[in-house]
């Protein structure tokens, strides 16, 4: 037999049962080969493909294929980073790798490798989001009188179902506020649409568009609208105006004082005035620091009862920690620390100070040390000298989390901030955690 015919049911197997989605298109954009993964990624079937090219297919995000312009370049493209919504209206995002296919320097075609990632960006970006469980009021930690106060305010606003502008910090809570809102006033966990303004400008505007044509009503939850460019933003405000008032519920959120973005350029004074109906501030974490050690305790309880886990409690000491730091990440920066804490522990059933990242350490030493020398990181006294080898692992551990807390905990762009590969990161971060 020949020995390809004899391999061809093992290539077979093997594409239709990978974990990641495979992609391949000849020259006019014909589909060679689109797996199970990538079906299930997408949402198309094989023989909606085989007779259109995706030219036409994917018309509408043609700027934003890789495999039509790694067909058009002739050059790979590694670890890019996509967010779309799939045939079925769900918002996917992938990291793929696509590369040109060549037949005696010819090119025939390329491929694609698609890794779905949307599970852990909605870990990364939307607080408790793994629990696949409404995000009702009763959800969010709410004990101090600042978020008692907004919990107030967006009941009140669910009712009205009047456009509404929610302020704060990246990181306050946002999203769990629009969503607690959206299931005050709907209750359909499908219904509510959460439209990413850092993403493709152009997609959240043809979103909004392909959604109205269906006959339900929606919470269109427009996240950071201030990083639309202002051109889209009018666009928007034309489309918005456009929706039945009684039919959609509508919801944006900045991440600063509005009238200050409306004076730098970055946010349109009329789509502003439309949102500003009702206005409200989400605070940040070290403004209502009551609310961090029951959201801790929440935590661990979902924790315990999801994964079998002991953890429990954190000891007095670290409580007090906890309640003096300023959390500039916020809630999701509480929550990835706690994600850390919790992934090491095994048997114990309290967070003492040694189980606490080293990282996290040396932030809370320091925070109130703004003008502290270099030398601190080395030692603070003289019998507290590190060999160089464990301070040169220290400070990169520092160095790379601090990057990693600044780009939200989105390794793709720390690790080109870092000058280095997205593989290459990860292999770091794996080797920290080790420690």
């Amino acid at each position: 037999m020949d020995k390809t015919k004899q391999l061809l049911p093992f290539y077979k197997f093997a594409a239709d049962n990978v974990s990641v989605g495979i992609h391949a298109i000849d020259v006019t954009g014909k589909t060679i080969l689109y797996n199970t993964k990538m079906k299930e990624i997408e949402g198309f079937q094989f023989d909606e493909l085989t007779d259109r090219s995706i030219i036409e297919l994917f018309s509408f995000r043609q700027h934003e294929s890789t495999l039509l312009r790694v067909l058009q370049t002739g050059l790979k493209e590694m670890n890019v980073k996509q967010t779309y919504w799939n045939k079925h209206g769900h918002e996917i995002t992938t990291i793929n790798d696509t590369f040109p296919l060549f037949d005696d320097d010819k090119l025939i075609g390329a491929i694609e490798f698609a890794r779905d990632i949307t599970s852990l960006e909605k870990l990364v970006y939307q607080p408790l989001r793994r629990y696949d469980e409404p995000l009702t009021f009763e959800v969010i930690t709410a004990v101090s009188d600042a978020m008692r106060q907004v919990l107030a305010y967006a009941k009140k606003a669910a009712e009205v179902k009047l456009p509404i502008l929610l302020i704060g910090e990246s990181g306050t809570g946002k999203d769990l506020v629009a969503e607690g809102i959206h299931h005050a006033a709907l209750n359909d966990s499908e219904a509510f649409i959460t439209l990413f303004s850092r993403r493709s400008a152009q997609l959240v505007i043809d979103k909004v568009k392909e959604l109205i044509e269906n006959d339900t009503e929606y919470t269109f939850f427009f996240e950071r609208i201030e990083f639309l460019n202002l051109d889209v933003q009018e666009q928007l405000l034309e489309l918005l105006h456009s929706l039945p008032s009684s039919k959609y519920m509508l919801i944006a959120s900045v991440g600063s004082d509005p009238i200050e973005l409306i004076s730098e350029k970055k946010l349109s004074k009329s789509l502003y005035y439309f949102f500003a109906s009702i206005s409200i501030t989400v605070p940040k974490l070290s403004e209502r620091k009551e609310d961090i050690i029951p959201f801790v305790e929440d935590y661990f309880s979902r924790h315990r009862e999801r994964f079998a886990s002991n953890v429990a409690k954190l000891s007095p000491d670290v409580q007090e920690l906890f309640s003096q730091y300023d959390w500039p990440g916020n809630l999701k920066e509480l929550e990835l620390l706690l994600d850390e804490i919790a992934s090491f522990m095994t048997t114990e059933s309290t967070v003492t100070y040694d189980l606490l990242p080293l990282h996290f350490r040396f932030k809370a030493q320091q925070q109130n040390k703004p003008h502290r020398e270099p030398e601190f990181f080395m030692f603070q006294q003289q019998n507290e000298v590190m060999p160089l080898d464990v301070y040169l692992q220290e400070a990169e551990s520092y160095y790379v989390q601090n990057v990693l807390n600044l780009h939200e905990g989105n390794i793709t762009n720390a690790a080109y901030a870092l000058g280095m590969s997205r593989q290459n990161l990860q292999y770091r971060i794996k080797k920290m955690n080790k420690k």
